[in-house]
């Protein structure tokens, strides 16, 4: 009996938590990612709730566990760097967290030998006809799949090519910013510091003092247009920003130049009528983020991916049947992350603005 081939767009981490479970029931299963090799970037991230069950049904909770950052807690400061409040591990670290890297690590090694990963390719276009989905390449030879899935993130190609441009889809949370690594010149051992003000954000954060220093400096925007600009004129944003900042900010700020693993994203979430069309069907970021002050990002991945693959089963491989299901089913879930997604962001200092509402590129 013929497999019935998936493509899965997108390599982090909800890309191989489902092509866990889809090779587990039998899919002959292929991950595309437009990086030239697996992603060793990414800060920490954490698991909440029903999260934790998909790591123990996937037989990795323990090994994830072995590489917990344990967390101690955040000090809030104000602009001369005094101490003026603590908040608890859980705010940031959730009831376990790791290194990206680390969970990226073994959700490629378990999946590995089973699913086909190819890397530095990107899809071109997605042709739907009645028995599949005829998929072109930057790079590689036309093929053809049964079903494809997008779990490339925000800007998610699958997405774009399937339900039109970015801008129908995001909404902008009001905040911006950059995260880099720098020397560990505080000393920071498992602790966090956070200064707020009324329209930005700094928050360092150290595992260990002989680790690097973890970096996130935030500021209020209106829309996410810097996302796809330069890194040079996300930088002059960010001096912008933190011009009138004292306490750490001038040695952030030249460190921020100097750093080789700077990352510039927006806080927004991804909001459409329906995460299918046809054989195509979205999961975590790229269907539905709920944005990064929501704090669920890993979260709804890994269980967005538990829930489509058991809905294909349940269907018995029905892929309208399971679609149908898997949003039915996840959507509330996702709806009530969305809303404290928002909620996080406006203590930031951010404002949601109506999705389509700014201009993208595409």
């Amino acid at each position: 009996m013929t497999k019935t081939t998936v493509l899965i767009s997108g390599a982090s981490v909800a890309g191989p938590a489902l092509a866990y479970f889809l090779h587990r029931d039998g899919y002959e299963v292929t991950v595309i990612e437009r990086a030239p090799h697996l992603r060793d970037s990414g800060y920490a991230v954490d698991f909440r709730g029903q999260a934790l069950g998909v790591l123990e049904e996937m037989g990795i909770l323990a090994e994830v566990r072995a590489h917990d950052t344990k967390m101690r807690g955040t000090t809030l400061v104000d602009e001369t760097g005094a101490e003026i409040g603590q908040l608890p591990a859980e705010a940031f670290a959730g009831e376990l967290e790791v290194p990206k890297r680390e969970l990226t690590r073994i959700l490629h090694r378990i999946t590995a030998d089973n699913v086909a990963y190819v890397f530095d390719d990107s899809i071109s276009a997605l042709t739907q006809h009645e028995s599949g989905v005829t998929v072109e390449f930057e790079r590689g030879a036309t093929r053809d799949f049964d079903l494809v899935i997008g779990a490339d993130g925000v800007y998610s190609k699958v997405r774009r090519l399937t339900f039109g441009p970015h801008a129908d889809a995001l909404r902008h949370l009001g905040l911006s910013g950059a995260g880099f690594s720098t020397p560990n010149y505080l000393g920071l051992d498992r602790t966090g510091l956070l200064q707020q003000t009324p329209n930005a954000a700094i928050y360092l954060f150290g595992l260990d003092p002989a680790a690097p220093l973890t970096v996130s400096l935030s500021f209020a925007t209106t829309s996410p247009a810097l996302d796809r600009r330069d890194r040079e004129e996300q930088e002059q944003a960010i001096r912008a920003a933190f011009a009138e900042h004292d306490w750490e900010a001038p040695r952030l700020l030249k460190a921020m130049s100097e750093a080789d693993d700077f990352y510039f994203g927006s806080s927004c979430q991804v909001h459409l009528d329906r995460w299918s069309h046809g054989r195509v069907t979205l999961i975590g970021d790229a269907g539905y983020c709920a944005a990064p002050t929501s704090g669920m990002g890993t979260s709804q991945a890994l269980i967005g991916a538990w829930t489509l693959a058991r809905s294909l089963a349940e269907a018995d491989g029905d892929h309208t049947t399971a679609f149908a299901a898997y949003e039915a089913e996840l959507r509330p879930y996702v709806t009530e992350n969305q809303v404290k997604g928002r909620q996080a962001a406006a203590m930031f200092g951010g404002h949601a603005t109506p999705a389509g509402s700014e201009p993208h590129t595409t």
